[in-house]
């Protein structure tokens, strides 16, 4: 009788089981295989015993299959080796052995595949199920490294003839092409069980800290194991069939489509149930993430109710926790360097996106040099980009290295090093959203300020070491003038107030009102006999416009103007720091004069025409919008004769007091952000993010 009418009844028995098990209820077989679970409790470290597997059934015979040449490197040597030792085997040997009986004789014998699997998980009852798959694994190898072994070296070695001679098995050299379908196919079975053996255990070796049996996404799988673990098992018992077919066959013509359809249908199986488990395990490591970065978060905040000696807790706790790699860049050297950097020092941590503009950077940077410049006068800066990972791409990784680039500072050389944790931290505790922050720590890593920004742009280094201490003393020391509207932004205006001369500083984009007014403006101190100086201080949050309006100004010539748009920023960006400065320590427009002429000044610049504000000296100003210091400029002769009594600005403010206009509506726009609103809205036009505004008004028809 030949083998293919030997193996007839087997197969015809599992063609009828397939049918079976495919239309039958799947509660009822899960049921049937949890009446074998009667765990005891034993734990057993199963990884290096899959290692074993791994190294005999993947490393060596499937690679063999494949057609590679199979050669032991160092490493497989020494991993061979200490495998060896694993003291564990002596007391699995026992089961290992009798599940390789098992599937050698039921297998041979032609028992159904079904029997044969609950007759295994009856021998298994007392071990978890992640033990279970990988003893039938380990005793599936024990047969097939034999057979392989045996096979392989029939040719060259007479022992292993002899036995091959027994055993009657083919030649696998001088029938590899008729024999190769039925390994490819088993192999394929062979990986998928591995594949759903490893998520088994991957599942039993989650922290118990972080996930428990009854959370969801554990849970879920817990209902799934049992039978994955009894399609596992049933595909190795498939396995052993396929091997013991192949027993009494050397001089038989083998046949392999029916066999290798066989095997095939079953991995398919297998690996849909390891695509499921592995979706629940995704699920399970993203529940841990999420458990362990509150854990973080929480600590971050305990972290900072601490006293430390140093930093460096709190700075391993924002930038980077490990020591595997140097996290920071040297903005100066270009090369990577450790946290160390910034032990004991007072750190700056400018808090961005990666639409940072390169007007902020130049500012920070003569700033920071000025630093470095200064002996009384010393941080760190570190640059943390906070950026979605889901948008990352090659436009924003070259945006952040030009952006890095351009930093003398430090940055960290990887946004995504920074654990979400950290991120977390900087936006619910530091209120970080888009707008740019530099939050200050001292040497022992107590924060100094949650945004020393508004200081930094006010005064400088003068701010150092950017406290609210700080600030309120220099606050102190500050009275509403043009030193403090300019300070260095143009020391030229400066020196025209210190020769005594009226300074006119003015604002909007209206061409036709730019050109009407400085006109206006100089023909009065030419009748008035008074010498006059103008600057254009430009408009708020329109640089592409300011650029067009810097080449009318190059070639109309106006009057003088700044010529580059960070100066304009800068401007008034410093206007708006001031507000937020005074907002922050509660002063309001009543009882806080400078607050009153900052919003005065940031409103007009809300208007769709123009302003100015006229100076004599640091403190002596007239302001008006553009239109009512038109007409008074218009009026010269109702006011110009007390010039000689009180002086210009005296005049023009009595003039404009008297003839404030019935109608206005007057706008101030201001960044921000608030509740109730969406956190993220993005233009229609670009793409890109917008900024949060809150806009006041006030309209009297």
């Amino acid at each position: 009788m030949s083998s293919r009418q030997l193996t007839a009844t087997p197969k015809m028995s599992q063609r009828k089981e397939r049918r079976m098990f495919s239309t039958s209820d799947d509660s009822a077989m899960t049921k049937q295989v949890q009446t074998t679970h009667a765990p005891d409790g034993r734990e057993i470290d199963v990884k290096p015993i899959l290692q074993i597997v791994d190294e005999i059934l993947l490393r060596f015979i499937a690679r063999t299959v494949e057609g590679y040449e199979v050669k032991r490197d160092q490493d497989a040597l020494e991993m061979t080796a200490a495998l060896a030792e694993f003291d564990m085997l002596d007391s699995l040997a026992y089961i290992i052995n009798k599940i390789s009986c098992e599937l050698s004789c039921k297998c041979s014998g032609g028992g159904d595949a079904h029997s044969s699997t609950m007759v295994l998980l009856g021998y298994m009852s007392s071990y978890a199920w992640h033990a279970k798959v990988v003893l039938t694994l380990a005793a599936f190898a024990v047969i097939f490294g034999e057979f392989w072994l045996v096979a392989q070296l029939s040719a060259e070695n007479t022992l292993a003839k002899s036995v091959a001679l027994l055993k009657q098995l083919p030649d696998i050299a001088e029938n590899f092409m008729s024999l190769k379908p039925h390994f490819e196919a088993l192999i394929r079975l062979v990986k998928a069980a591995m594949d759903v053996t490893t998520c088994i255990v991957e599942f039993k070796e989650l922290p118990s800290d972080y996930i428990s049996e009854d959370t969801p996404p554990m849970s879920v799988a817990s209902t799934h194991i049992p039978i994955a673990s009894y399609w596992v098992i049933r595909s190795i018992v498939a396995c052993a069939s396929q091997i013991a077919s192949l027993i009494g066959t050397r001089n038989e013509s083998i046949s392999s489509t029916t066999e290798a359809w066989e095997l095939s249908s079953l991995a398919h199986k297998v690996t849909s149930i390891h695509e499921h488990l592995k979706s629940q395990l995704v699920l399970c490591y993203q529940y841990i993430d999420d458990k362990r970065h509150i854990e973080a978060f929480h600590n971050l905040i305990r972290l900072f109710e601490t006293v430390h000696i140093d930093n460096m807790k709190i700075v391993r706790a924002l930038i980077y926790a490990k020591d595997d790699i140097l996290p920071l860049l040297d903005g100066t050297t270009k090369s990577r360097v450790s946290l160390e950097v910034l032990r004991r020092k007072h750190v700056l941590l400018l808090i961005s996106d990666l639409d940072l503009s390169q007007e902020e950077i130049l500012v920070l940077d003569n700033l920071y040099k000025d630093a470095r410049a200064r002996g009384d006068t010393h941080y760190e800066m570190v640059w943390i980009p906070v950026v979605d990972k889901g948008i990352w791409n090659e436009v924003n990784k070259q945006k952040f290295e030009y952006l890095q680039s351009l930093m003398p500072w430090y940055s960290v050389c990887d946004p995504f090093i920074i654990e979400p944790s950290a991120v977390k931290y900087i936006k619910e505790v530091w209120n970080f959203s888009k707008t740019a922050i530099l939050v200050a720590l001292d040497p022992q890593g107590r924060l100094s300020s949650p945004n020393a920004v508004h200081m930094i742009w006010i005064w400088g280094n003068l701010a150092f070491p950017f406290t609210s201490e700080k600030e309120e003393s220099l606050w102190k020391q500050e009275i509403w003038s043009l030193e403090l509207l300019v300070d260095g932004i143009d020391p030229t205006v400066l020196e025209w107030m210190a020769e005594g001369k009226l300074v006119c500083l003015y604002g909007g984009e209206d061409l036709e009102w730019i050109e009407k007014f400085t006109a206006t403006a100089l023909s009065v101190a030419k009748a008035g006999k008074f010498q006059l100086e103008m600057a254009y201080v430009g408009k708020s949050n329109a640089k592409e416009r300011m650029q067009k309006m810097i080449k009318a100004f190059t070639t109309r010539k106006f009057s003088y103007f700044w010529p580059n748009v960070t100066s304009i920023w800068f401007f008034w960006t410093r206007l708006e720091s001031m507000l937020y400065s005074k907002l922050q320590h509660e002063r309001t427009v009543e009882n806080d004069e400078i607050m009153s002429e900052v919003m005065t000044v940031l409103s007009f610049d809300g208007s769709d025409r123009g302003w100015a504000i006229f100076c004599m000296g640091a403190t002596d100003m007239a302001r008006a919008k553009g239109d009512s210091f038109l007409i008074c400029l218009q009026d010269f002769e109702k006011w110009g004769p007390r010039i000689e009594e009180d002086g210009v600005v005296k005049a023009m403010n009595d003039y404009l007091n008297q003839n404030k206009p019935p109608h206005h509506c007057n706008r101030l726009i201001l960044p921000g952000s608030t509740g109730g609103i969406p956190q993220k809205v993005v233009c229609a036009e670009c793409g890109r993010q917008m900024e949060k505004y809150f806009m006041y008004r006030c309209c009297v028809e």
